[in-house]
């Protein structure tokens, strides 16, 4: 990206993701932090004020109504890039994402390389998404206008939720498998979001009913 600085605006309100991307940007001479929002109107007069190539946000977070006021943004901004860090994207979100021209979405499991990683992709004009994003393309590619479907887990996933059940933690189950904890993490939201749970409580009254392996069903 050469020696330009970016200037990012960061539009969330979770506290300990906006300390971290912070510290992030920070310590990285390329960017420059033009403003740190937690409501659509804060959103809206930075975006006036300072000329930001760049909006990191969890639409979800903010008091947006729907996508189409991340469209308003990107009409009113055309030069202002967008990287979607979200918890979860739902199948109707992603396609409504995707309408609007936003292709850079990542989960905020991310590691520290992958979203210095998806900001560069960004700013390049190229897509980016995460492995979960990734996942969602495939199911989408498979399965066009089916809003809930059976599904299977992987061995691996199977395996997991045997482990949570017997009441590992994610850094046990990591030690167990001689995995990292980021990786078990992503299979327990994989697990999750697959089984339409969101405990470990839910996820093993939902393997059980299932018959745990050969009917889960699927629900986005």
């Amino acid at each position: 990206m050469g020696d330009s600085v970016f200037k990012i605006v960061i539009a969330d309100s979770q506290f300990l993701v906006i300390e971290a991307l912070k510290s992030l940007l920070v310590n990285d001479k390329r960017f420059s932090i033009g403003g740190i929002v937690s409501t659509q109107y804060e959103l809206q007069k930075v975006l006036e004020k300072e000329s930001c190539q760049l909006l990191i946000t969890d639409f979800v977070l903010i008091d947006f109504d729907g996508i189409d006021d991340l469209q308003k943004i990107k009409h009113k901004f055309p030069r202002l890039s967008v990287l979607i860090l979200t918890n979860s994207v739902s199948k109707t979100e992603f396609a409504e994402l995707s309408k609007i021209g936003i292709k850079n979405i990542l989960y905020k499991t991310a590691e520290r390389d992958e979203i210095l990683t998806a900001i560069d992709a960004t700013l390049r004009g190229k897509k980016y998404y995460s492995d979960e994003i990734l996942d969602l393309i495939l199911e989408l590619g498979e399965n066009k206008v089916v809003p809930e479907e059976p599904t299977h887990l992987t061995s691996s996933e199977i395996e997991i939720v045997r482990l949570i059940a017997g009441g590992l933690t994610t850094k046990e189950i990591a030690n167990q498998k001689s995995i990292s904890f980021h990786t078990v993490n992503t299979h327990r939201k994989n697990i999750f979001r697959k089984m339409g749970v969101s405990n470990a409580s839910e996820l093993i009254i939902q393997a059980i009913k299932s018959g745990w392996i050969d009917n889960i069903e699927f629900y986005i």
